[in-house]
């Protein structure tokens, strides 16, 4: 990257996955990105047209170093759980020399540790963070979107407290805790405007990436509480509160039933417990900045519009189906 203060060739890991598909599309729109999407051989996942395709094992780190070579940065959006994969990444990024990484941070803020010591999947990405750090060869940039508004209202009660096809609702507490959430559309704007500053400027007032070297930046399209949520699906489906099924839990017990539940080996209780975590008083759904207008991406979206979204993705059994059309609103 000798002489460059910009951003050219990207490798992403994931580029076919749910916020990966978003990412790799809205990088390639930009037209100021060479896309290099990093695949396993025999993947299923459809890559966004435009993106160069390198196939890597996991098991052979040569055939990781191979494909980020010469790459200025690298993006991976692998599950939580796969730590192993993401420390692999990490130390080839290291190897290829890639100065910037983007590590899997789009969802909730890994930068609390009383949520991390919790939820402990936050532990891991602060650990990878940490690597990253220690090989002293890239920098990263936490971009921390909250959870996913269409996926979280559209998957299922355990997330947002919403099954939608059922029409029941459960609230932690209240509802009235308000969370910071994103769409894709927005992840991806903001990953494309991120990797399109400048690396370093002159003027004081102009953001650069080199500004957020090893720093998070917080975005987000809504600041809503459940109750929020419901108004605008109210609104959207033209029901009333009389039309569902509605109740309400403690989100302690929430939480405490998660937890309990991955103790008896059912993976199901880590997002019931993540969720219903983010809901606690606390704060932890929350942003402490934005960096929305310094990503040149909108304050905020269309509520409306997004629930409507969801409630296609839920109708549809998006998830049960793998539905391979991307919804967006005014999508042709």
């Amino acid at each position: 990257m000798s002489g460059k203060n910009f951003i050219e060739k990207v490798a992403i890991v994931g580029a076919g996955g749910q916020v990966g598909t978003f990412i790799t599309q809205a990088l390639l729109k930009t037209g100021r990105h060479q896309i290099t999407a990093l695949s396993r051989q025999g993947s299923k996942n459809i890559i966004p047209e435009g993106a160069t395709i390198k196939h890597i094992n996991y098991a052979e780190p040569s055939t990781l170093v191979e494909a980020l070579r010469g790459q200025d940065a690298l993006i991976y959006t692998l599950s939580v759980l796969a730590t192993d994969e993401a420390d692999r990444l990490i130390k080839a990024a290291a190897e290829a020399e890639v100065p910037w990484i983007l590590p899997n941070e789009f969802g909730y803020n890994s930068d609390n540790d009383e949520v991390n010591k919790d939820t402990l999947s936050g532990l891991s990405k602060k650990a990878q963070r940490k690597l990253i750090e220690e090989l002293e060869k890239s920098s990263w940039v936490g971009l921390a979107s909250g959870y996913w508004y269409e996926y979280s209202l559209s998957v299922g009660a355990w997330s947002f407290g919403f099954d939608i096809k059922g029409k029941e609702v459960t609230f932690y507490d209240e509802g009235d805790v308000k969370i910071h959430t994103s769409t894709w559309p927005q992840v991806g704007r903001a990953v494309a405007n991120l990797l399109s500053l400048p690396i370093t400027s002159d003027d004081a007032t102009a953001t650069s990436l080199s500004q957020l070297k090893n720093k998070f930046a917080f975005i987000s399209s809504f600041y809503v509480s459940q109750q929020d949520i419901f108004a605008s699906l109210l609104h959207v489906t033209g029901t009333t509160r009389d039309d569902w099924k509605i109740s309400s839990q403690p989100s302690a017990a929430r939480f405490a039933l998660g937890k309990q539940m991955l103790q008896n080996g059912d993976r199901r209780g880590f997002g019931l417990a993540l969720y219903a975590r983010t809901f606690f008083l606390d704060g932890a759904g929350t942003h402490p900045d934005s960096a929305n207008a310094a990503l040149d991406i909108p304050e905020k979206e269309n509520l409306d519009e997004y629930t409507s979204v969801a409630i296609q993705m839920a109708t549809e059994n998006y998830f049960e189906t793998k539905v391979i059309a991307r919804i967006t609103p005014g999508a042709s």
